[in-house]
């Protein structure tokens, strides 16, 4: 039952056509999980919210930094340095003191996606990462969860809903049955390496939250079994069909996977191969001694915001510049927080270079163990 507080709350959506105090009912009897509360996950997190949702949980480790406030809107400059998850938690009770809220803030991975998955009605993932996005897919199907799929890149926006129980009692299509594999990392840039529209998460995230909504309440038809595809430069809009994959390893054929692996070396494709990796500590010692080079493959502007002093060649022009790498020395390769400069090594060492070393968390990890005063972004 809606109490008096809650019927004047929601008034403008109760009165809707066909949505009435039953759906409202609905979404308060409801739990949802987001993974994320970063530029997709705030306005999922401030919409489902708004809108009622009983309970919901909120999954992120990391912290705000500057370089997030243009598209993450939960938070402000004073937030920078502290956890996403309890910063969304304290900021949407203010929102709406009705919802129950849950903060997890260790990453979610295949030792605790069951647990966390299973306590929940549906998920909505806001993850910026593959080795996320596939173990979040997987649970899901084992679960047989419903997943609001949403993806973002420069001015480009998906959405999608995977994995809702069917008429036939089956499941609708799932995450899989658009990419069986991951590609090659290389060919997925992350969003600090090609940036994205500060307004574009908003829209996808609230596309996520609408589609979360109808299939709590079963109001209007959802996009499972459908891609939609957004262009934010000419507003353009596309709507696929997503069918069963016969190649799925989850629900294909001959189905190969029977439970989460791990992802994060699935998805980096280093199943077999691990590269060598150095602490910040020791390469202070290796700089201090001078017994090394330091490669930074971060984009220009982000060396002008904080720099140990190494040699700037960004990560899309190694290739075009290896001339200019020492190949006659150990050369300790470095991004902001370790995948770039992973990237890197893999590209060099198919051009012959085979001294080459990842300095373990990047920019990042000089911050905070090395020098503080660097800034962060």
């Amino acid at each position: 039952m809606l109490s008096k507080d809650e019927l004047i709350r929601y008034n403008r959506q109760i009165i809707l056509p066909d949505f009435g105090t039953e759906s409202q009912e609905k979404l308060k009897a409801a739990s949802v999980l987001v993974i994320g509360a970063g530029g997709l996950g705030a306005p999922n997190l401030l919409y489902l919210a708004a809108a009622g949702v009983g309970r919901i949980g909120i999954i992120d480790f990391d912290e705000v930094s500057m370089s997030n406030l243009h598209r993450q809107v939960l938070f402000t400059e004073g937030n920078v340095g502290k956890n996403k998850a309890e910063l969304a938690k304290e900021r949407l009770s203010e929102l709406n003191p009705e919802v129950a809220f849950e903060v997890f803030t260790e990453p979610i991975t295949s030792a605790n996606a069951i647990e966390l998955i299973g306590n929940y009605d549906l998920v909505v993932d806001g993850s910026d990462n593959l080795p996320t996005r596939y173990l979040v897919n997987d649970a899901c199907y084992f679960l047989k969860k419903p997943l609001v799929y949403g993806a973002i890149f420069r001015f480009e926006g998906q959405v999608s809903v995977f994995n809702l129980p069917a008429d036939n009692g089956e499941r609708t299509p799932n995450y899989r049955d658009l990419f069986p594999s991951p590609p090659p990392p290389d060919m997925v840039p992350s969003c600090s390496e090609g940036g994205v529209l500060g307004v574009l998460p908003g829209i996808i995230g609230s596309m996520q939250a609408n589609e979360a909504i109808k299939i709590i309440t079963g109001v209007g038809e959802s996009l499972a079994g459908k891609l939609f595809l957004y262009d934010a430069l000419d507003v353009s809009t596309r709507t696929l069909n997503v069918q069963a994959n016969a190649d799925n390893p989850l629900s294909g054929d001959n189905p190969s996977l029977t439970e989460l692996i791990d992802y994060e070396a699935f998805c980096s494709g280093v199943m077999e191969r691990v590269h060598h990796e150095i602490t910040v500590k020791e390469l202070r010692e290796q700089m201090q001694s001078g017994s090394v080079h330091v490669l930074d493959v971060r984009e220009d502007y982000e060396y002008d915001i904080a720099n140990i002093g190494g040699q700037l060649i960004p990560l899309n022009q190694v290739i075009d510049r290896k001339e200019e790498i020492p190949n006659d020395r150990q050369v300790v390769v470095m991004c902001k927080a370790g995948g770039r400069s992973q990237k890197a090594i893999d590209m060099l060492k198919k051009e012959g270079f085979d001294n080459l070393i990842n300095l373990k968390g990047g920019i990042l990890a000089w911050q905070k163990e090395i020098d503080s005063s660097l800034a962060t972004y």
